[in-house]
């Protein structure tokens, strides 16, 4: 018993059923009223569609002269003097360097007056030969007489024409003392000086000239990529035939897209057995004569166009274990679903698949930490930016 106040007294059982019935109201509160269940999680959505693609393959080359030129000297002699200046643009035919001319100039005089010799003798060995045929009519000479001046005639006139090849060969070796360039362009640095002693044809240039606007980029791929490119080709997964697949573009050295766009002029007919790659050569201007012979670069080639081609956004495809690339996608309930994919090449911020994915997919791009495999999800359309990057180069599957 407890007391309350003076005179009241409260029996504790009375407390207790009190207190009882009180818990058991709360309790069947509770149980009436549930609590509410998570809403489904957000995730940001992209639809995938089929559409035609541009395919680029991305090869290494290094730029060659579009015409290219050794001096050789083409007789033997001195260098008496080096008319260019090392790394200047000369015209063609513009002398080069100047043998000593003066033996040369001997051979053409002694030719010249042997000719002229030659030619002198002939006016009268034809005036006898004349004679003698009259004569031999009146029986004033004999058959042999007349004979050895048809002789002697032809025999000077044979001279003649030896002198005059004489002649020609002395004019063509001096001329050779002057050594001209060949074709226009930037001629390098010169071997010799004055006073250095040359051959003709000698091994060693005495210097190279190079046309270098427009230059050549021989680029390889390998044997197998045309093999593949012929059957896609033939299936019609590709489509070429246009100039559009002619262009090339050029990045340098560094990464640097070089500014001119390229024109590819053919494949070669061989393919290297040591390496098992072929050439393509490709037609780059060359204005501002960046690309050197020798310089490393890569060109990004056009293969053709995939009409009805598959691309995922990148942040969207992840790897299992496996290494197998891998997608989840939201069905027509609203469930998440997962698919294994099969991708050749990323392309800007894509991937083209292969297999995996098909027209009206919505592949999860926003959102994937929060979700997984059969959970229904709200969806939301997400906006992703397309980008303009070389295609890289494509995964393994």
């Amino acid at each position: 018993m407890q007391r309350f106040g003076k005179n009241k007294i409260v029996p504790s059982a009375l407390i207790v059923a009190v207190v009882l019935t009180g818990l058991v109201l709360v309790s069947g509160c509770r149980d009436n009223n549930p609590p509410p269940q998570r809403p489904a999680p957000e995730v940001g959505v992209v639809t995938i569609e089929e559409q035609p693609v541009a395919l680029t393959t991305e090869l290494p080359g290094r730029a060659a002269p579009f015409l290219m030129a050794d001096i050789r000297p083409q007789v033997n002699g001195i260098i008496q003097k080096r008319l260019f200046e090392e790394g200047a643009m000369v015209k063609a035919g513009q002398v080069l360097y100047q043998i000593d001319p003066a033996q040369f100039e001997a051979v053409y005089a002694a030719a010249k007056a042997a000719l002229d010799r030659s030619q002198s003798n002939l006016a009268s060995v034809q005036a006898r030969a004349d004679r003698y045929r009259e004569l031999l009519a009146a029986k004033a000479v004999s058959q042999q007489d007349v004979d050895d001046a048809d002789a002697a005639l032809s025999q000077v006139r044979a001279d003649i024409e030896y002198w005059k090849s004489e002649l020609e060969k002395a004019g063509i070796n001096l001329n050779y003392t002057r050594v001209t360039a060949p074709i226009s362009g930037r001629i390098g640095r010169s071997s010799v000086t004055a006073g250095a002693v040359v051959t003709a044809y000698q091994p060693v240039p005495l210097s190279t000239i190079v046309q270098l606007n427009p230059i050549y980029v021989d680029v390889t791929q390998s044997s197998s990529e045309l093999l593949r490119l012929g059957r896609d080709l033939e299936t019609g997964k590709i489509t070429n035939g246009t100039d559009a697949t002619k262009k090339v573009r050029i990045l340098l050295e560094d990464g640097t897209p070089y500014p001119h766009e390229g024109t590819l002029q053919f494949r070669d007919v061989t393919v290297d057995p040591s390496t098992g790659s072929y050439v393509l050569r490709v037609k780059v201007p060359n204005p501002e004569q960046v690309l050197m012979p020798g310089m490393f670069v890569r060109a990004v080639v056009m293969e053709g166009t995939a009409p009805r081609a598959i691309l995922a956004p990148q942040q969207g495809v992840a790897r299992n274990t496996k290494g197998e690339p891998l997608a989840l996608v939201v069905n027509s309930d609203n469930v998440i679903k997962q698919r294994i994919l099969t991708v050749e090449r990323a392309i800007g911020n894509q991937w083209l698949v292969l297999s995996g994915l098909s027209a009206g997919d919505r592949v999860v791009v926003e959102g994937q930490l929060n979700i997984r495999p059969d959970m229904t999800v709200k969806p939301i359309p997400a906006d992703i930016p397309s980008s303009g990057e070389t295609p890289a180069p494509a995964p393994s599957n």
